[in-house]
């Protein structure tokens, strides 16, 4: 069992105390922080509370109890620090919610990722635990999205993601200042194309590992904005709105499932 936090204390990065949550032992890990008040007023009727650094932190009272969203950066090292903050203040649950590009043919832009596990490309992970130990999702999360979106009709898949420290070399993108992707990192998209794998992004992996080293259970959905079998370039911003209310319907229902099974 980790240290607690006292209950009034500010914690340094976050910018808030566990008072502030209201009692939330859930939370909704957008990376934007732009998107958070937009997230936290569809879950419920939310309040502001706090603004400090990459981390925007709204308090959303949904049917079944209150829920904090709170964005984490961009990366790994940012993730971890929200995580290492939230666990202090009692959080027990998370689900990151995001966007990404996916490497595989027969997912289409809006479609959902429900990740069940990440390839570890990024270096906060290692901090945590050797890469020998696998970056995995809750699995009661990870069913409770796919149930969400199947009830709903969105469509989704479930599998693996590449977690990059990276946006251009390690997602070998060429289309960079410099173009250069470093030879070891060279044919890595057709690798993981062959593996099954099915999207990058670059919170994921650290997301898993750090959040089982805590004690915390998390999952993980992305709406699909890039198609990277096409293009490398990303959808207009009306296409992303949809891919945006798609994951919100399905974060919706799966904490109403999630947290009326804890009841």
């Amino acid at each position: 069992m980790g240290v607690l936090a006292d209950k009034s204390e500010i914690l340094y990065h976050v910018g808030f105390c566990a008072n502030d949550l209201q009692g939330a032992e859930w939370a909704v890990l957008p990376g934007d922080p732009a998107r958070v008040q937009i997230l936290a007023e569809n879950l419920g009727e939310a309040e502001f509370i706090a603004c400090h650094r990459e981390y925007t932190s709204w308090l959303t009272h949904m049917d079944c109890g209150p829920v904090l969203v709170c964005s984490t950066g961009m990366g790994g090292p940012s993730t971890a620090i929200c995580l290492e903050e939230l666990a202090r203040m009692g959080i027990k649950g998370v689900i990151r919610v995001g966007t990404t590009g996916t490497i595989q043919e027969r997912i289409n832009i809006g479609d959902l990722i429900i990740n069940n596990a990440a390839v570890r490309l990024d270096g906060t992970s290692q901090h945590y635990a050797p890469l020998s130990f696998p970056a995995a999702a809750d699995i009661d999360i990870t069913n409770a999205l796919r149930q969400a979106a199947e009830e709903n009709n969105i469509p989704c898949h479930t599998g693996i993601s590449v977690s990059s420290d990276t946006f251009w070399p390690g997602q070998e993108r060429y289309d960079s200042f410099s173009g250069y992707v470093r030879k070891s990192l060279q044919g890595t998209l057709k690798e993981w194309q062959k593996l099954g794998a099915l999207n990058y992004e670059m919170e994921i992996s650290a997301l898993f590992v750090v959040s089982q080293c805590l004690g915390i259970k998390a999952g993980a959905v992305c709406s699909v904005i890039a198609k990277r079998t096409e293009s490398e370039g990303v959808v207009p911003l009306s296409n992303e709105s949809e891919a945006a209310r798609r994951f919100l319907i399905t974060v919706r229902q799966a904490l109403r499932l999630l947290l009326k099974a804890g009841e």
